[in-house]
């Protein structure tokens, strides 16, 4: 079921009173907060379980509000913001006095983006104000597309839950870094690093680490209770098939390349052919492997180009080490 008009209002209210409000957007679902409220935004960090110099992203409901929260807007900044807002495109700046710093993990950096979905823009707009808002799950885990997959993991710990309905990009947002120099992808994302660079007319570097904190850079992150492990594409069948034979109860993310071909593990999902589709369908697919029992899920990375980039900088964190 879609938000009501109805529904937005009592979510407004519910972040005007200090509360967290669930909201879909178009890249996952979010657990929001009242950006200028130290006390609300803390709650976030307790319902996931996050920890608190853990950076949160700051939605705003219309470009025109940037200058709001953020100090010294480089032309660059505006023309991303121009060509991809909204969007699931996230910039990093220098924090405006409205962000205190329990939102930004006590960086002088801030996240900020303007989603691209009609429930959470109606709701930036009734609210007045920005949200911040990470995925709507513990700390760790694999994001929620779907309004049940906030309520199955955080249940009472959200006040209340706006539903949107599927999300249609599945992966969260790019996060660029415009805070400095030469602009650089922390986290890709929704918006391919193609289409970024075809704007601004240069390549953009992808670094493996950064100075600056965002979100998703956590070594284990999106990661399903089953272990993930990556294979090369060639070989997914194969190594499926041994660790089943060993005693495994094996997932498996089957490339479509291999068609109809049979498969001896204890759950398959076939991916499809288009990386927008398995993009749209990445965390579902993974909890869909967890809901049958796997305890392994054999995965290999997509061609990194596109939102294959994306798609294969989750299934790295996925795949990450655990913490003991």
């Amino acid at each position: 079921m879609t938000a009501t008009t109805s529904d937005i209002e009592k979510a407004a209210g519910v972040l005007r009173d200090g509360g967290l409000v669930a909201l879909p957007t178009e890249t996952v679902y979010g657990l929001g907060a009242n950006a200028e409220d130290p006390v609300a935004v803390s709650r976030i960090f307790q319902a996931k379980g996050r920890p608190p110099n853990h950076p949160l992203i700051v939605h705003l409901g219309r470009a025109e509000q940037l200058d709001d929260w953020v100090e010294d807007v480089p032309a660059t900044a505006r023309l991303l913001a121009r060509h991809f807002w909204p969007g699931p495109l996230t910039l990093v700046l220098r924090r405006g006095r409205r962000v205190p710093l329990e939102a930004t993990g006590g960086l002088e950096t801030v996240a900020v983006r303007v989603p691209d979905h009609p429930v959470a823009l109606a709701l930036l707009s009734a609210f007045g104000g920005g949200v911040t808002a990470p995925s709507a799950n513990r700390f760790g885990s694999v994001s929620p597309t779907t309004a049940q997959h906030v309520r199955t993991e955080l249940g009472d710990a959200v006040d209340f839950v706006l539903d949107g309905g599927p999300c249609d990009v599945g992966v969260e947002s790019t996060i660029v870094d415009v805070s400095g120099g030469t602009p650089s992808i922390l986290r890709p994302g929704g918006v391919t690093r193609e289409a970024l660079e075809e704007v601004l007319g240069h390549p953009l570097a992808v670094p493996a680490t950064s100075s600056v904190r965002v979100p998703g850079q956590h070594p284990s992150h999106y990661a399903p209770r089953a272990r993930v492990v990556l294979v090369e594409p060639e070989k997914v069948v194969v190594e499926a098939e041994q660790a089943q034979e060993l005693g495994h109860r094996v997932g498996v993310l089957l490339p479509s390349s291999f068609g109809d071909a049979p498969v001896k593990a204890h759950a398959v999902v076939r991916l499809p052919g288009s990386a927008a589709a398995y993009a749209r369908g990445l965390y579902g697919f993974l909890r869909e492997l967890d809901e049958q029992g796997s305890d392994l899920i054999f995965a290999s990375l997509p061609v990194e180009e596109g939102l294959g980039l994306a798609i294969a900088n989750r299934l790295r964190r996925a795949a990450g080490p655990r913490p003991a």
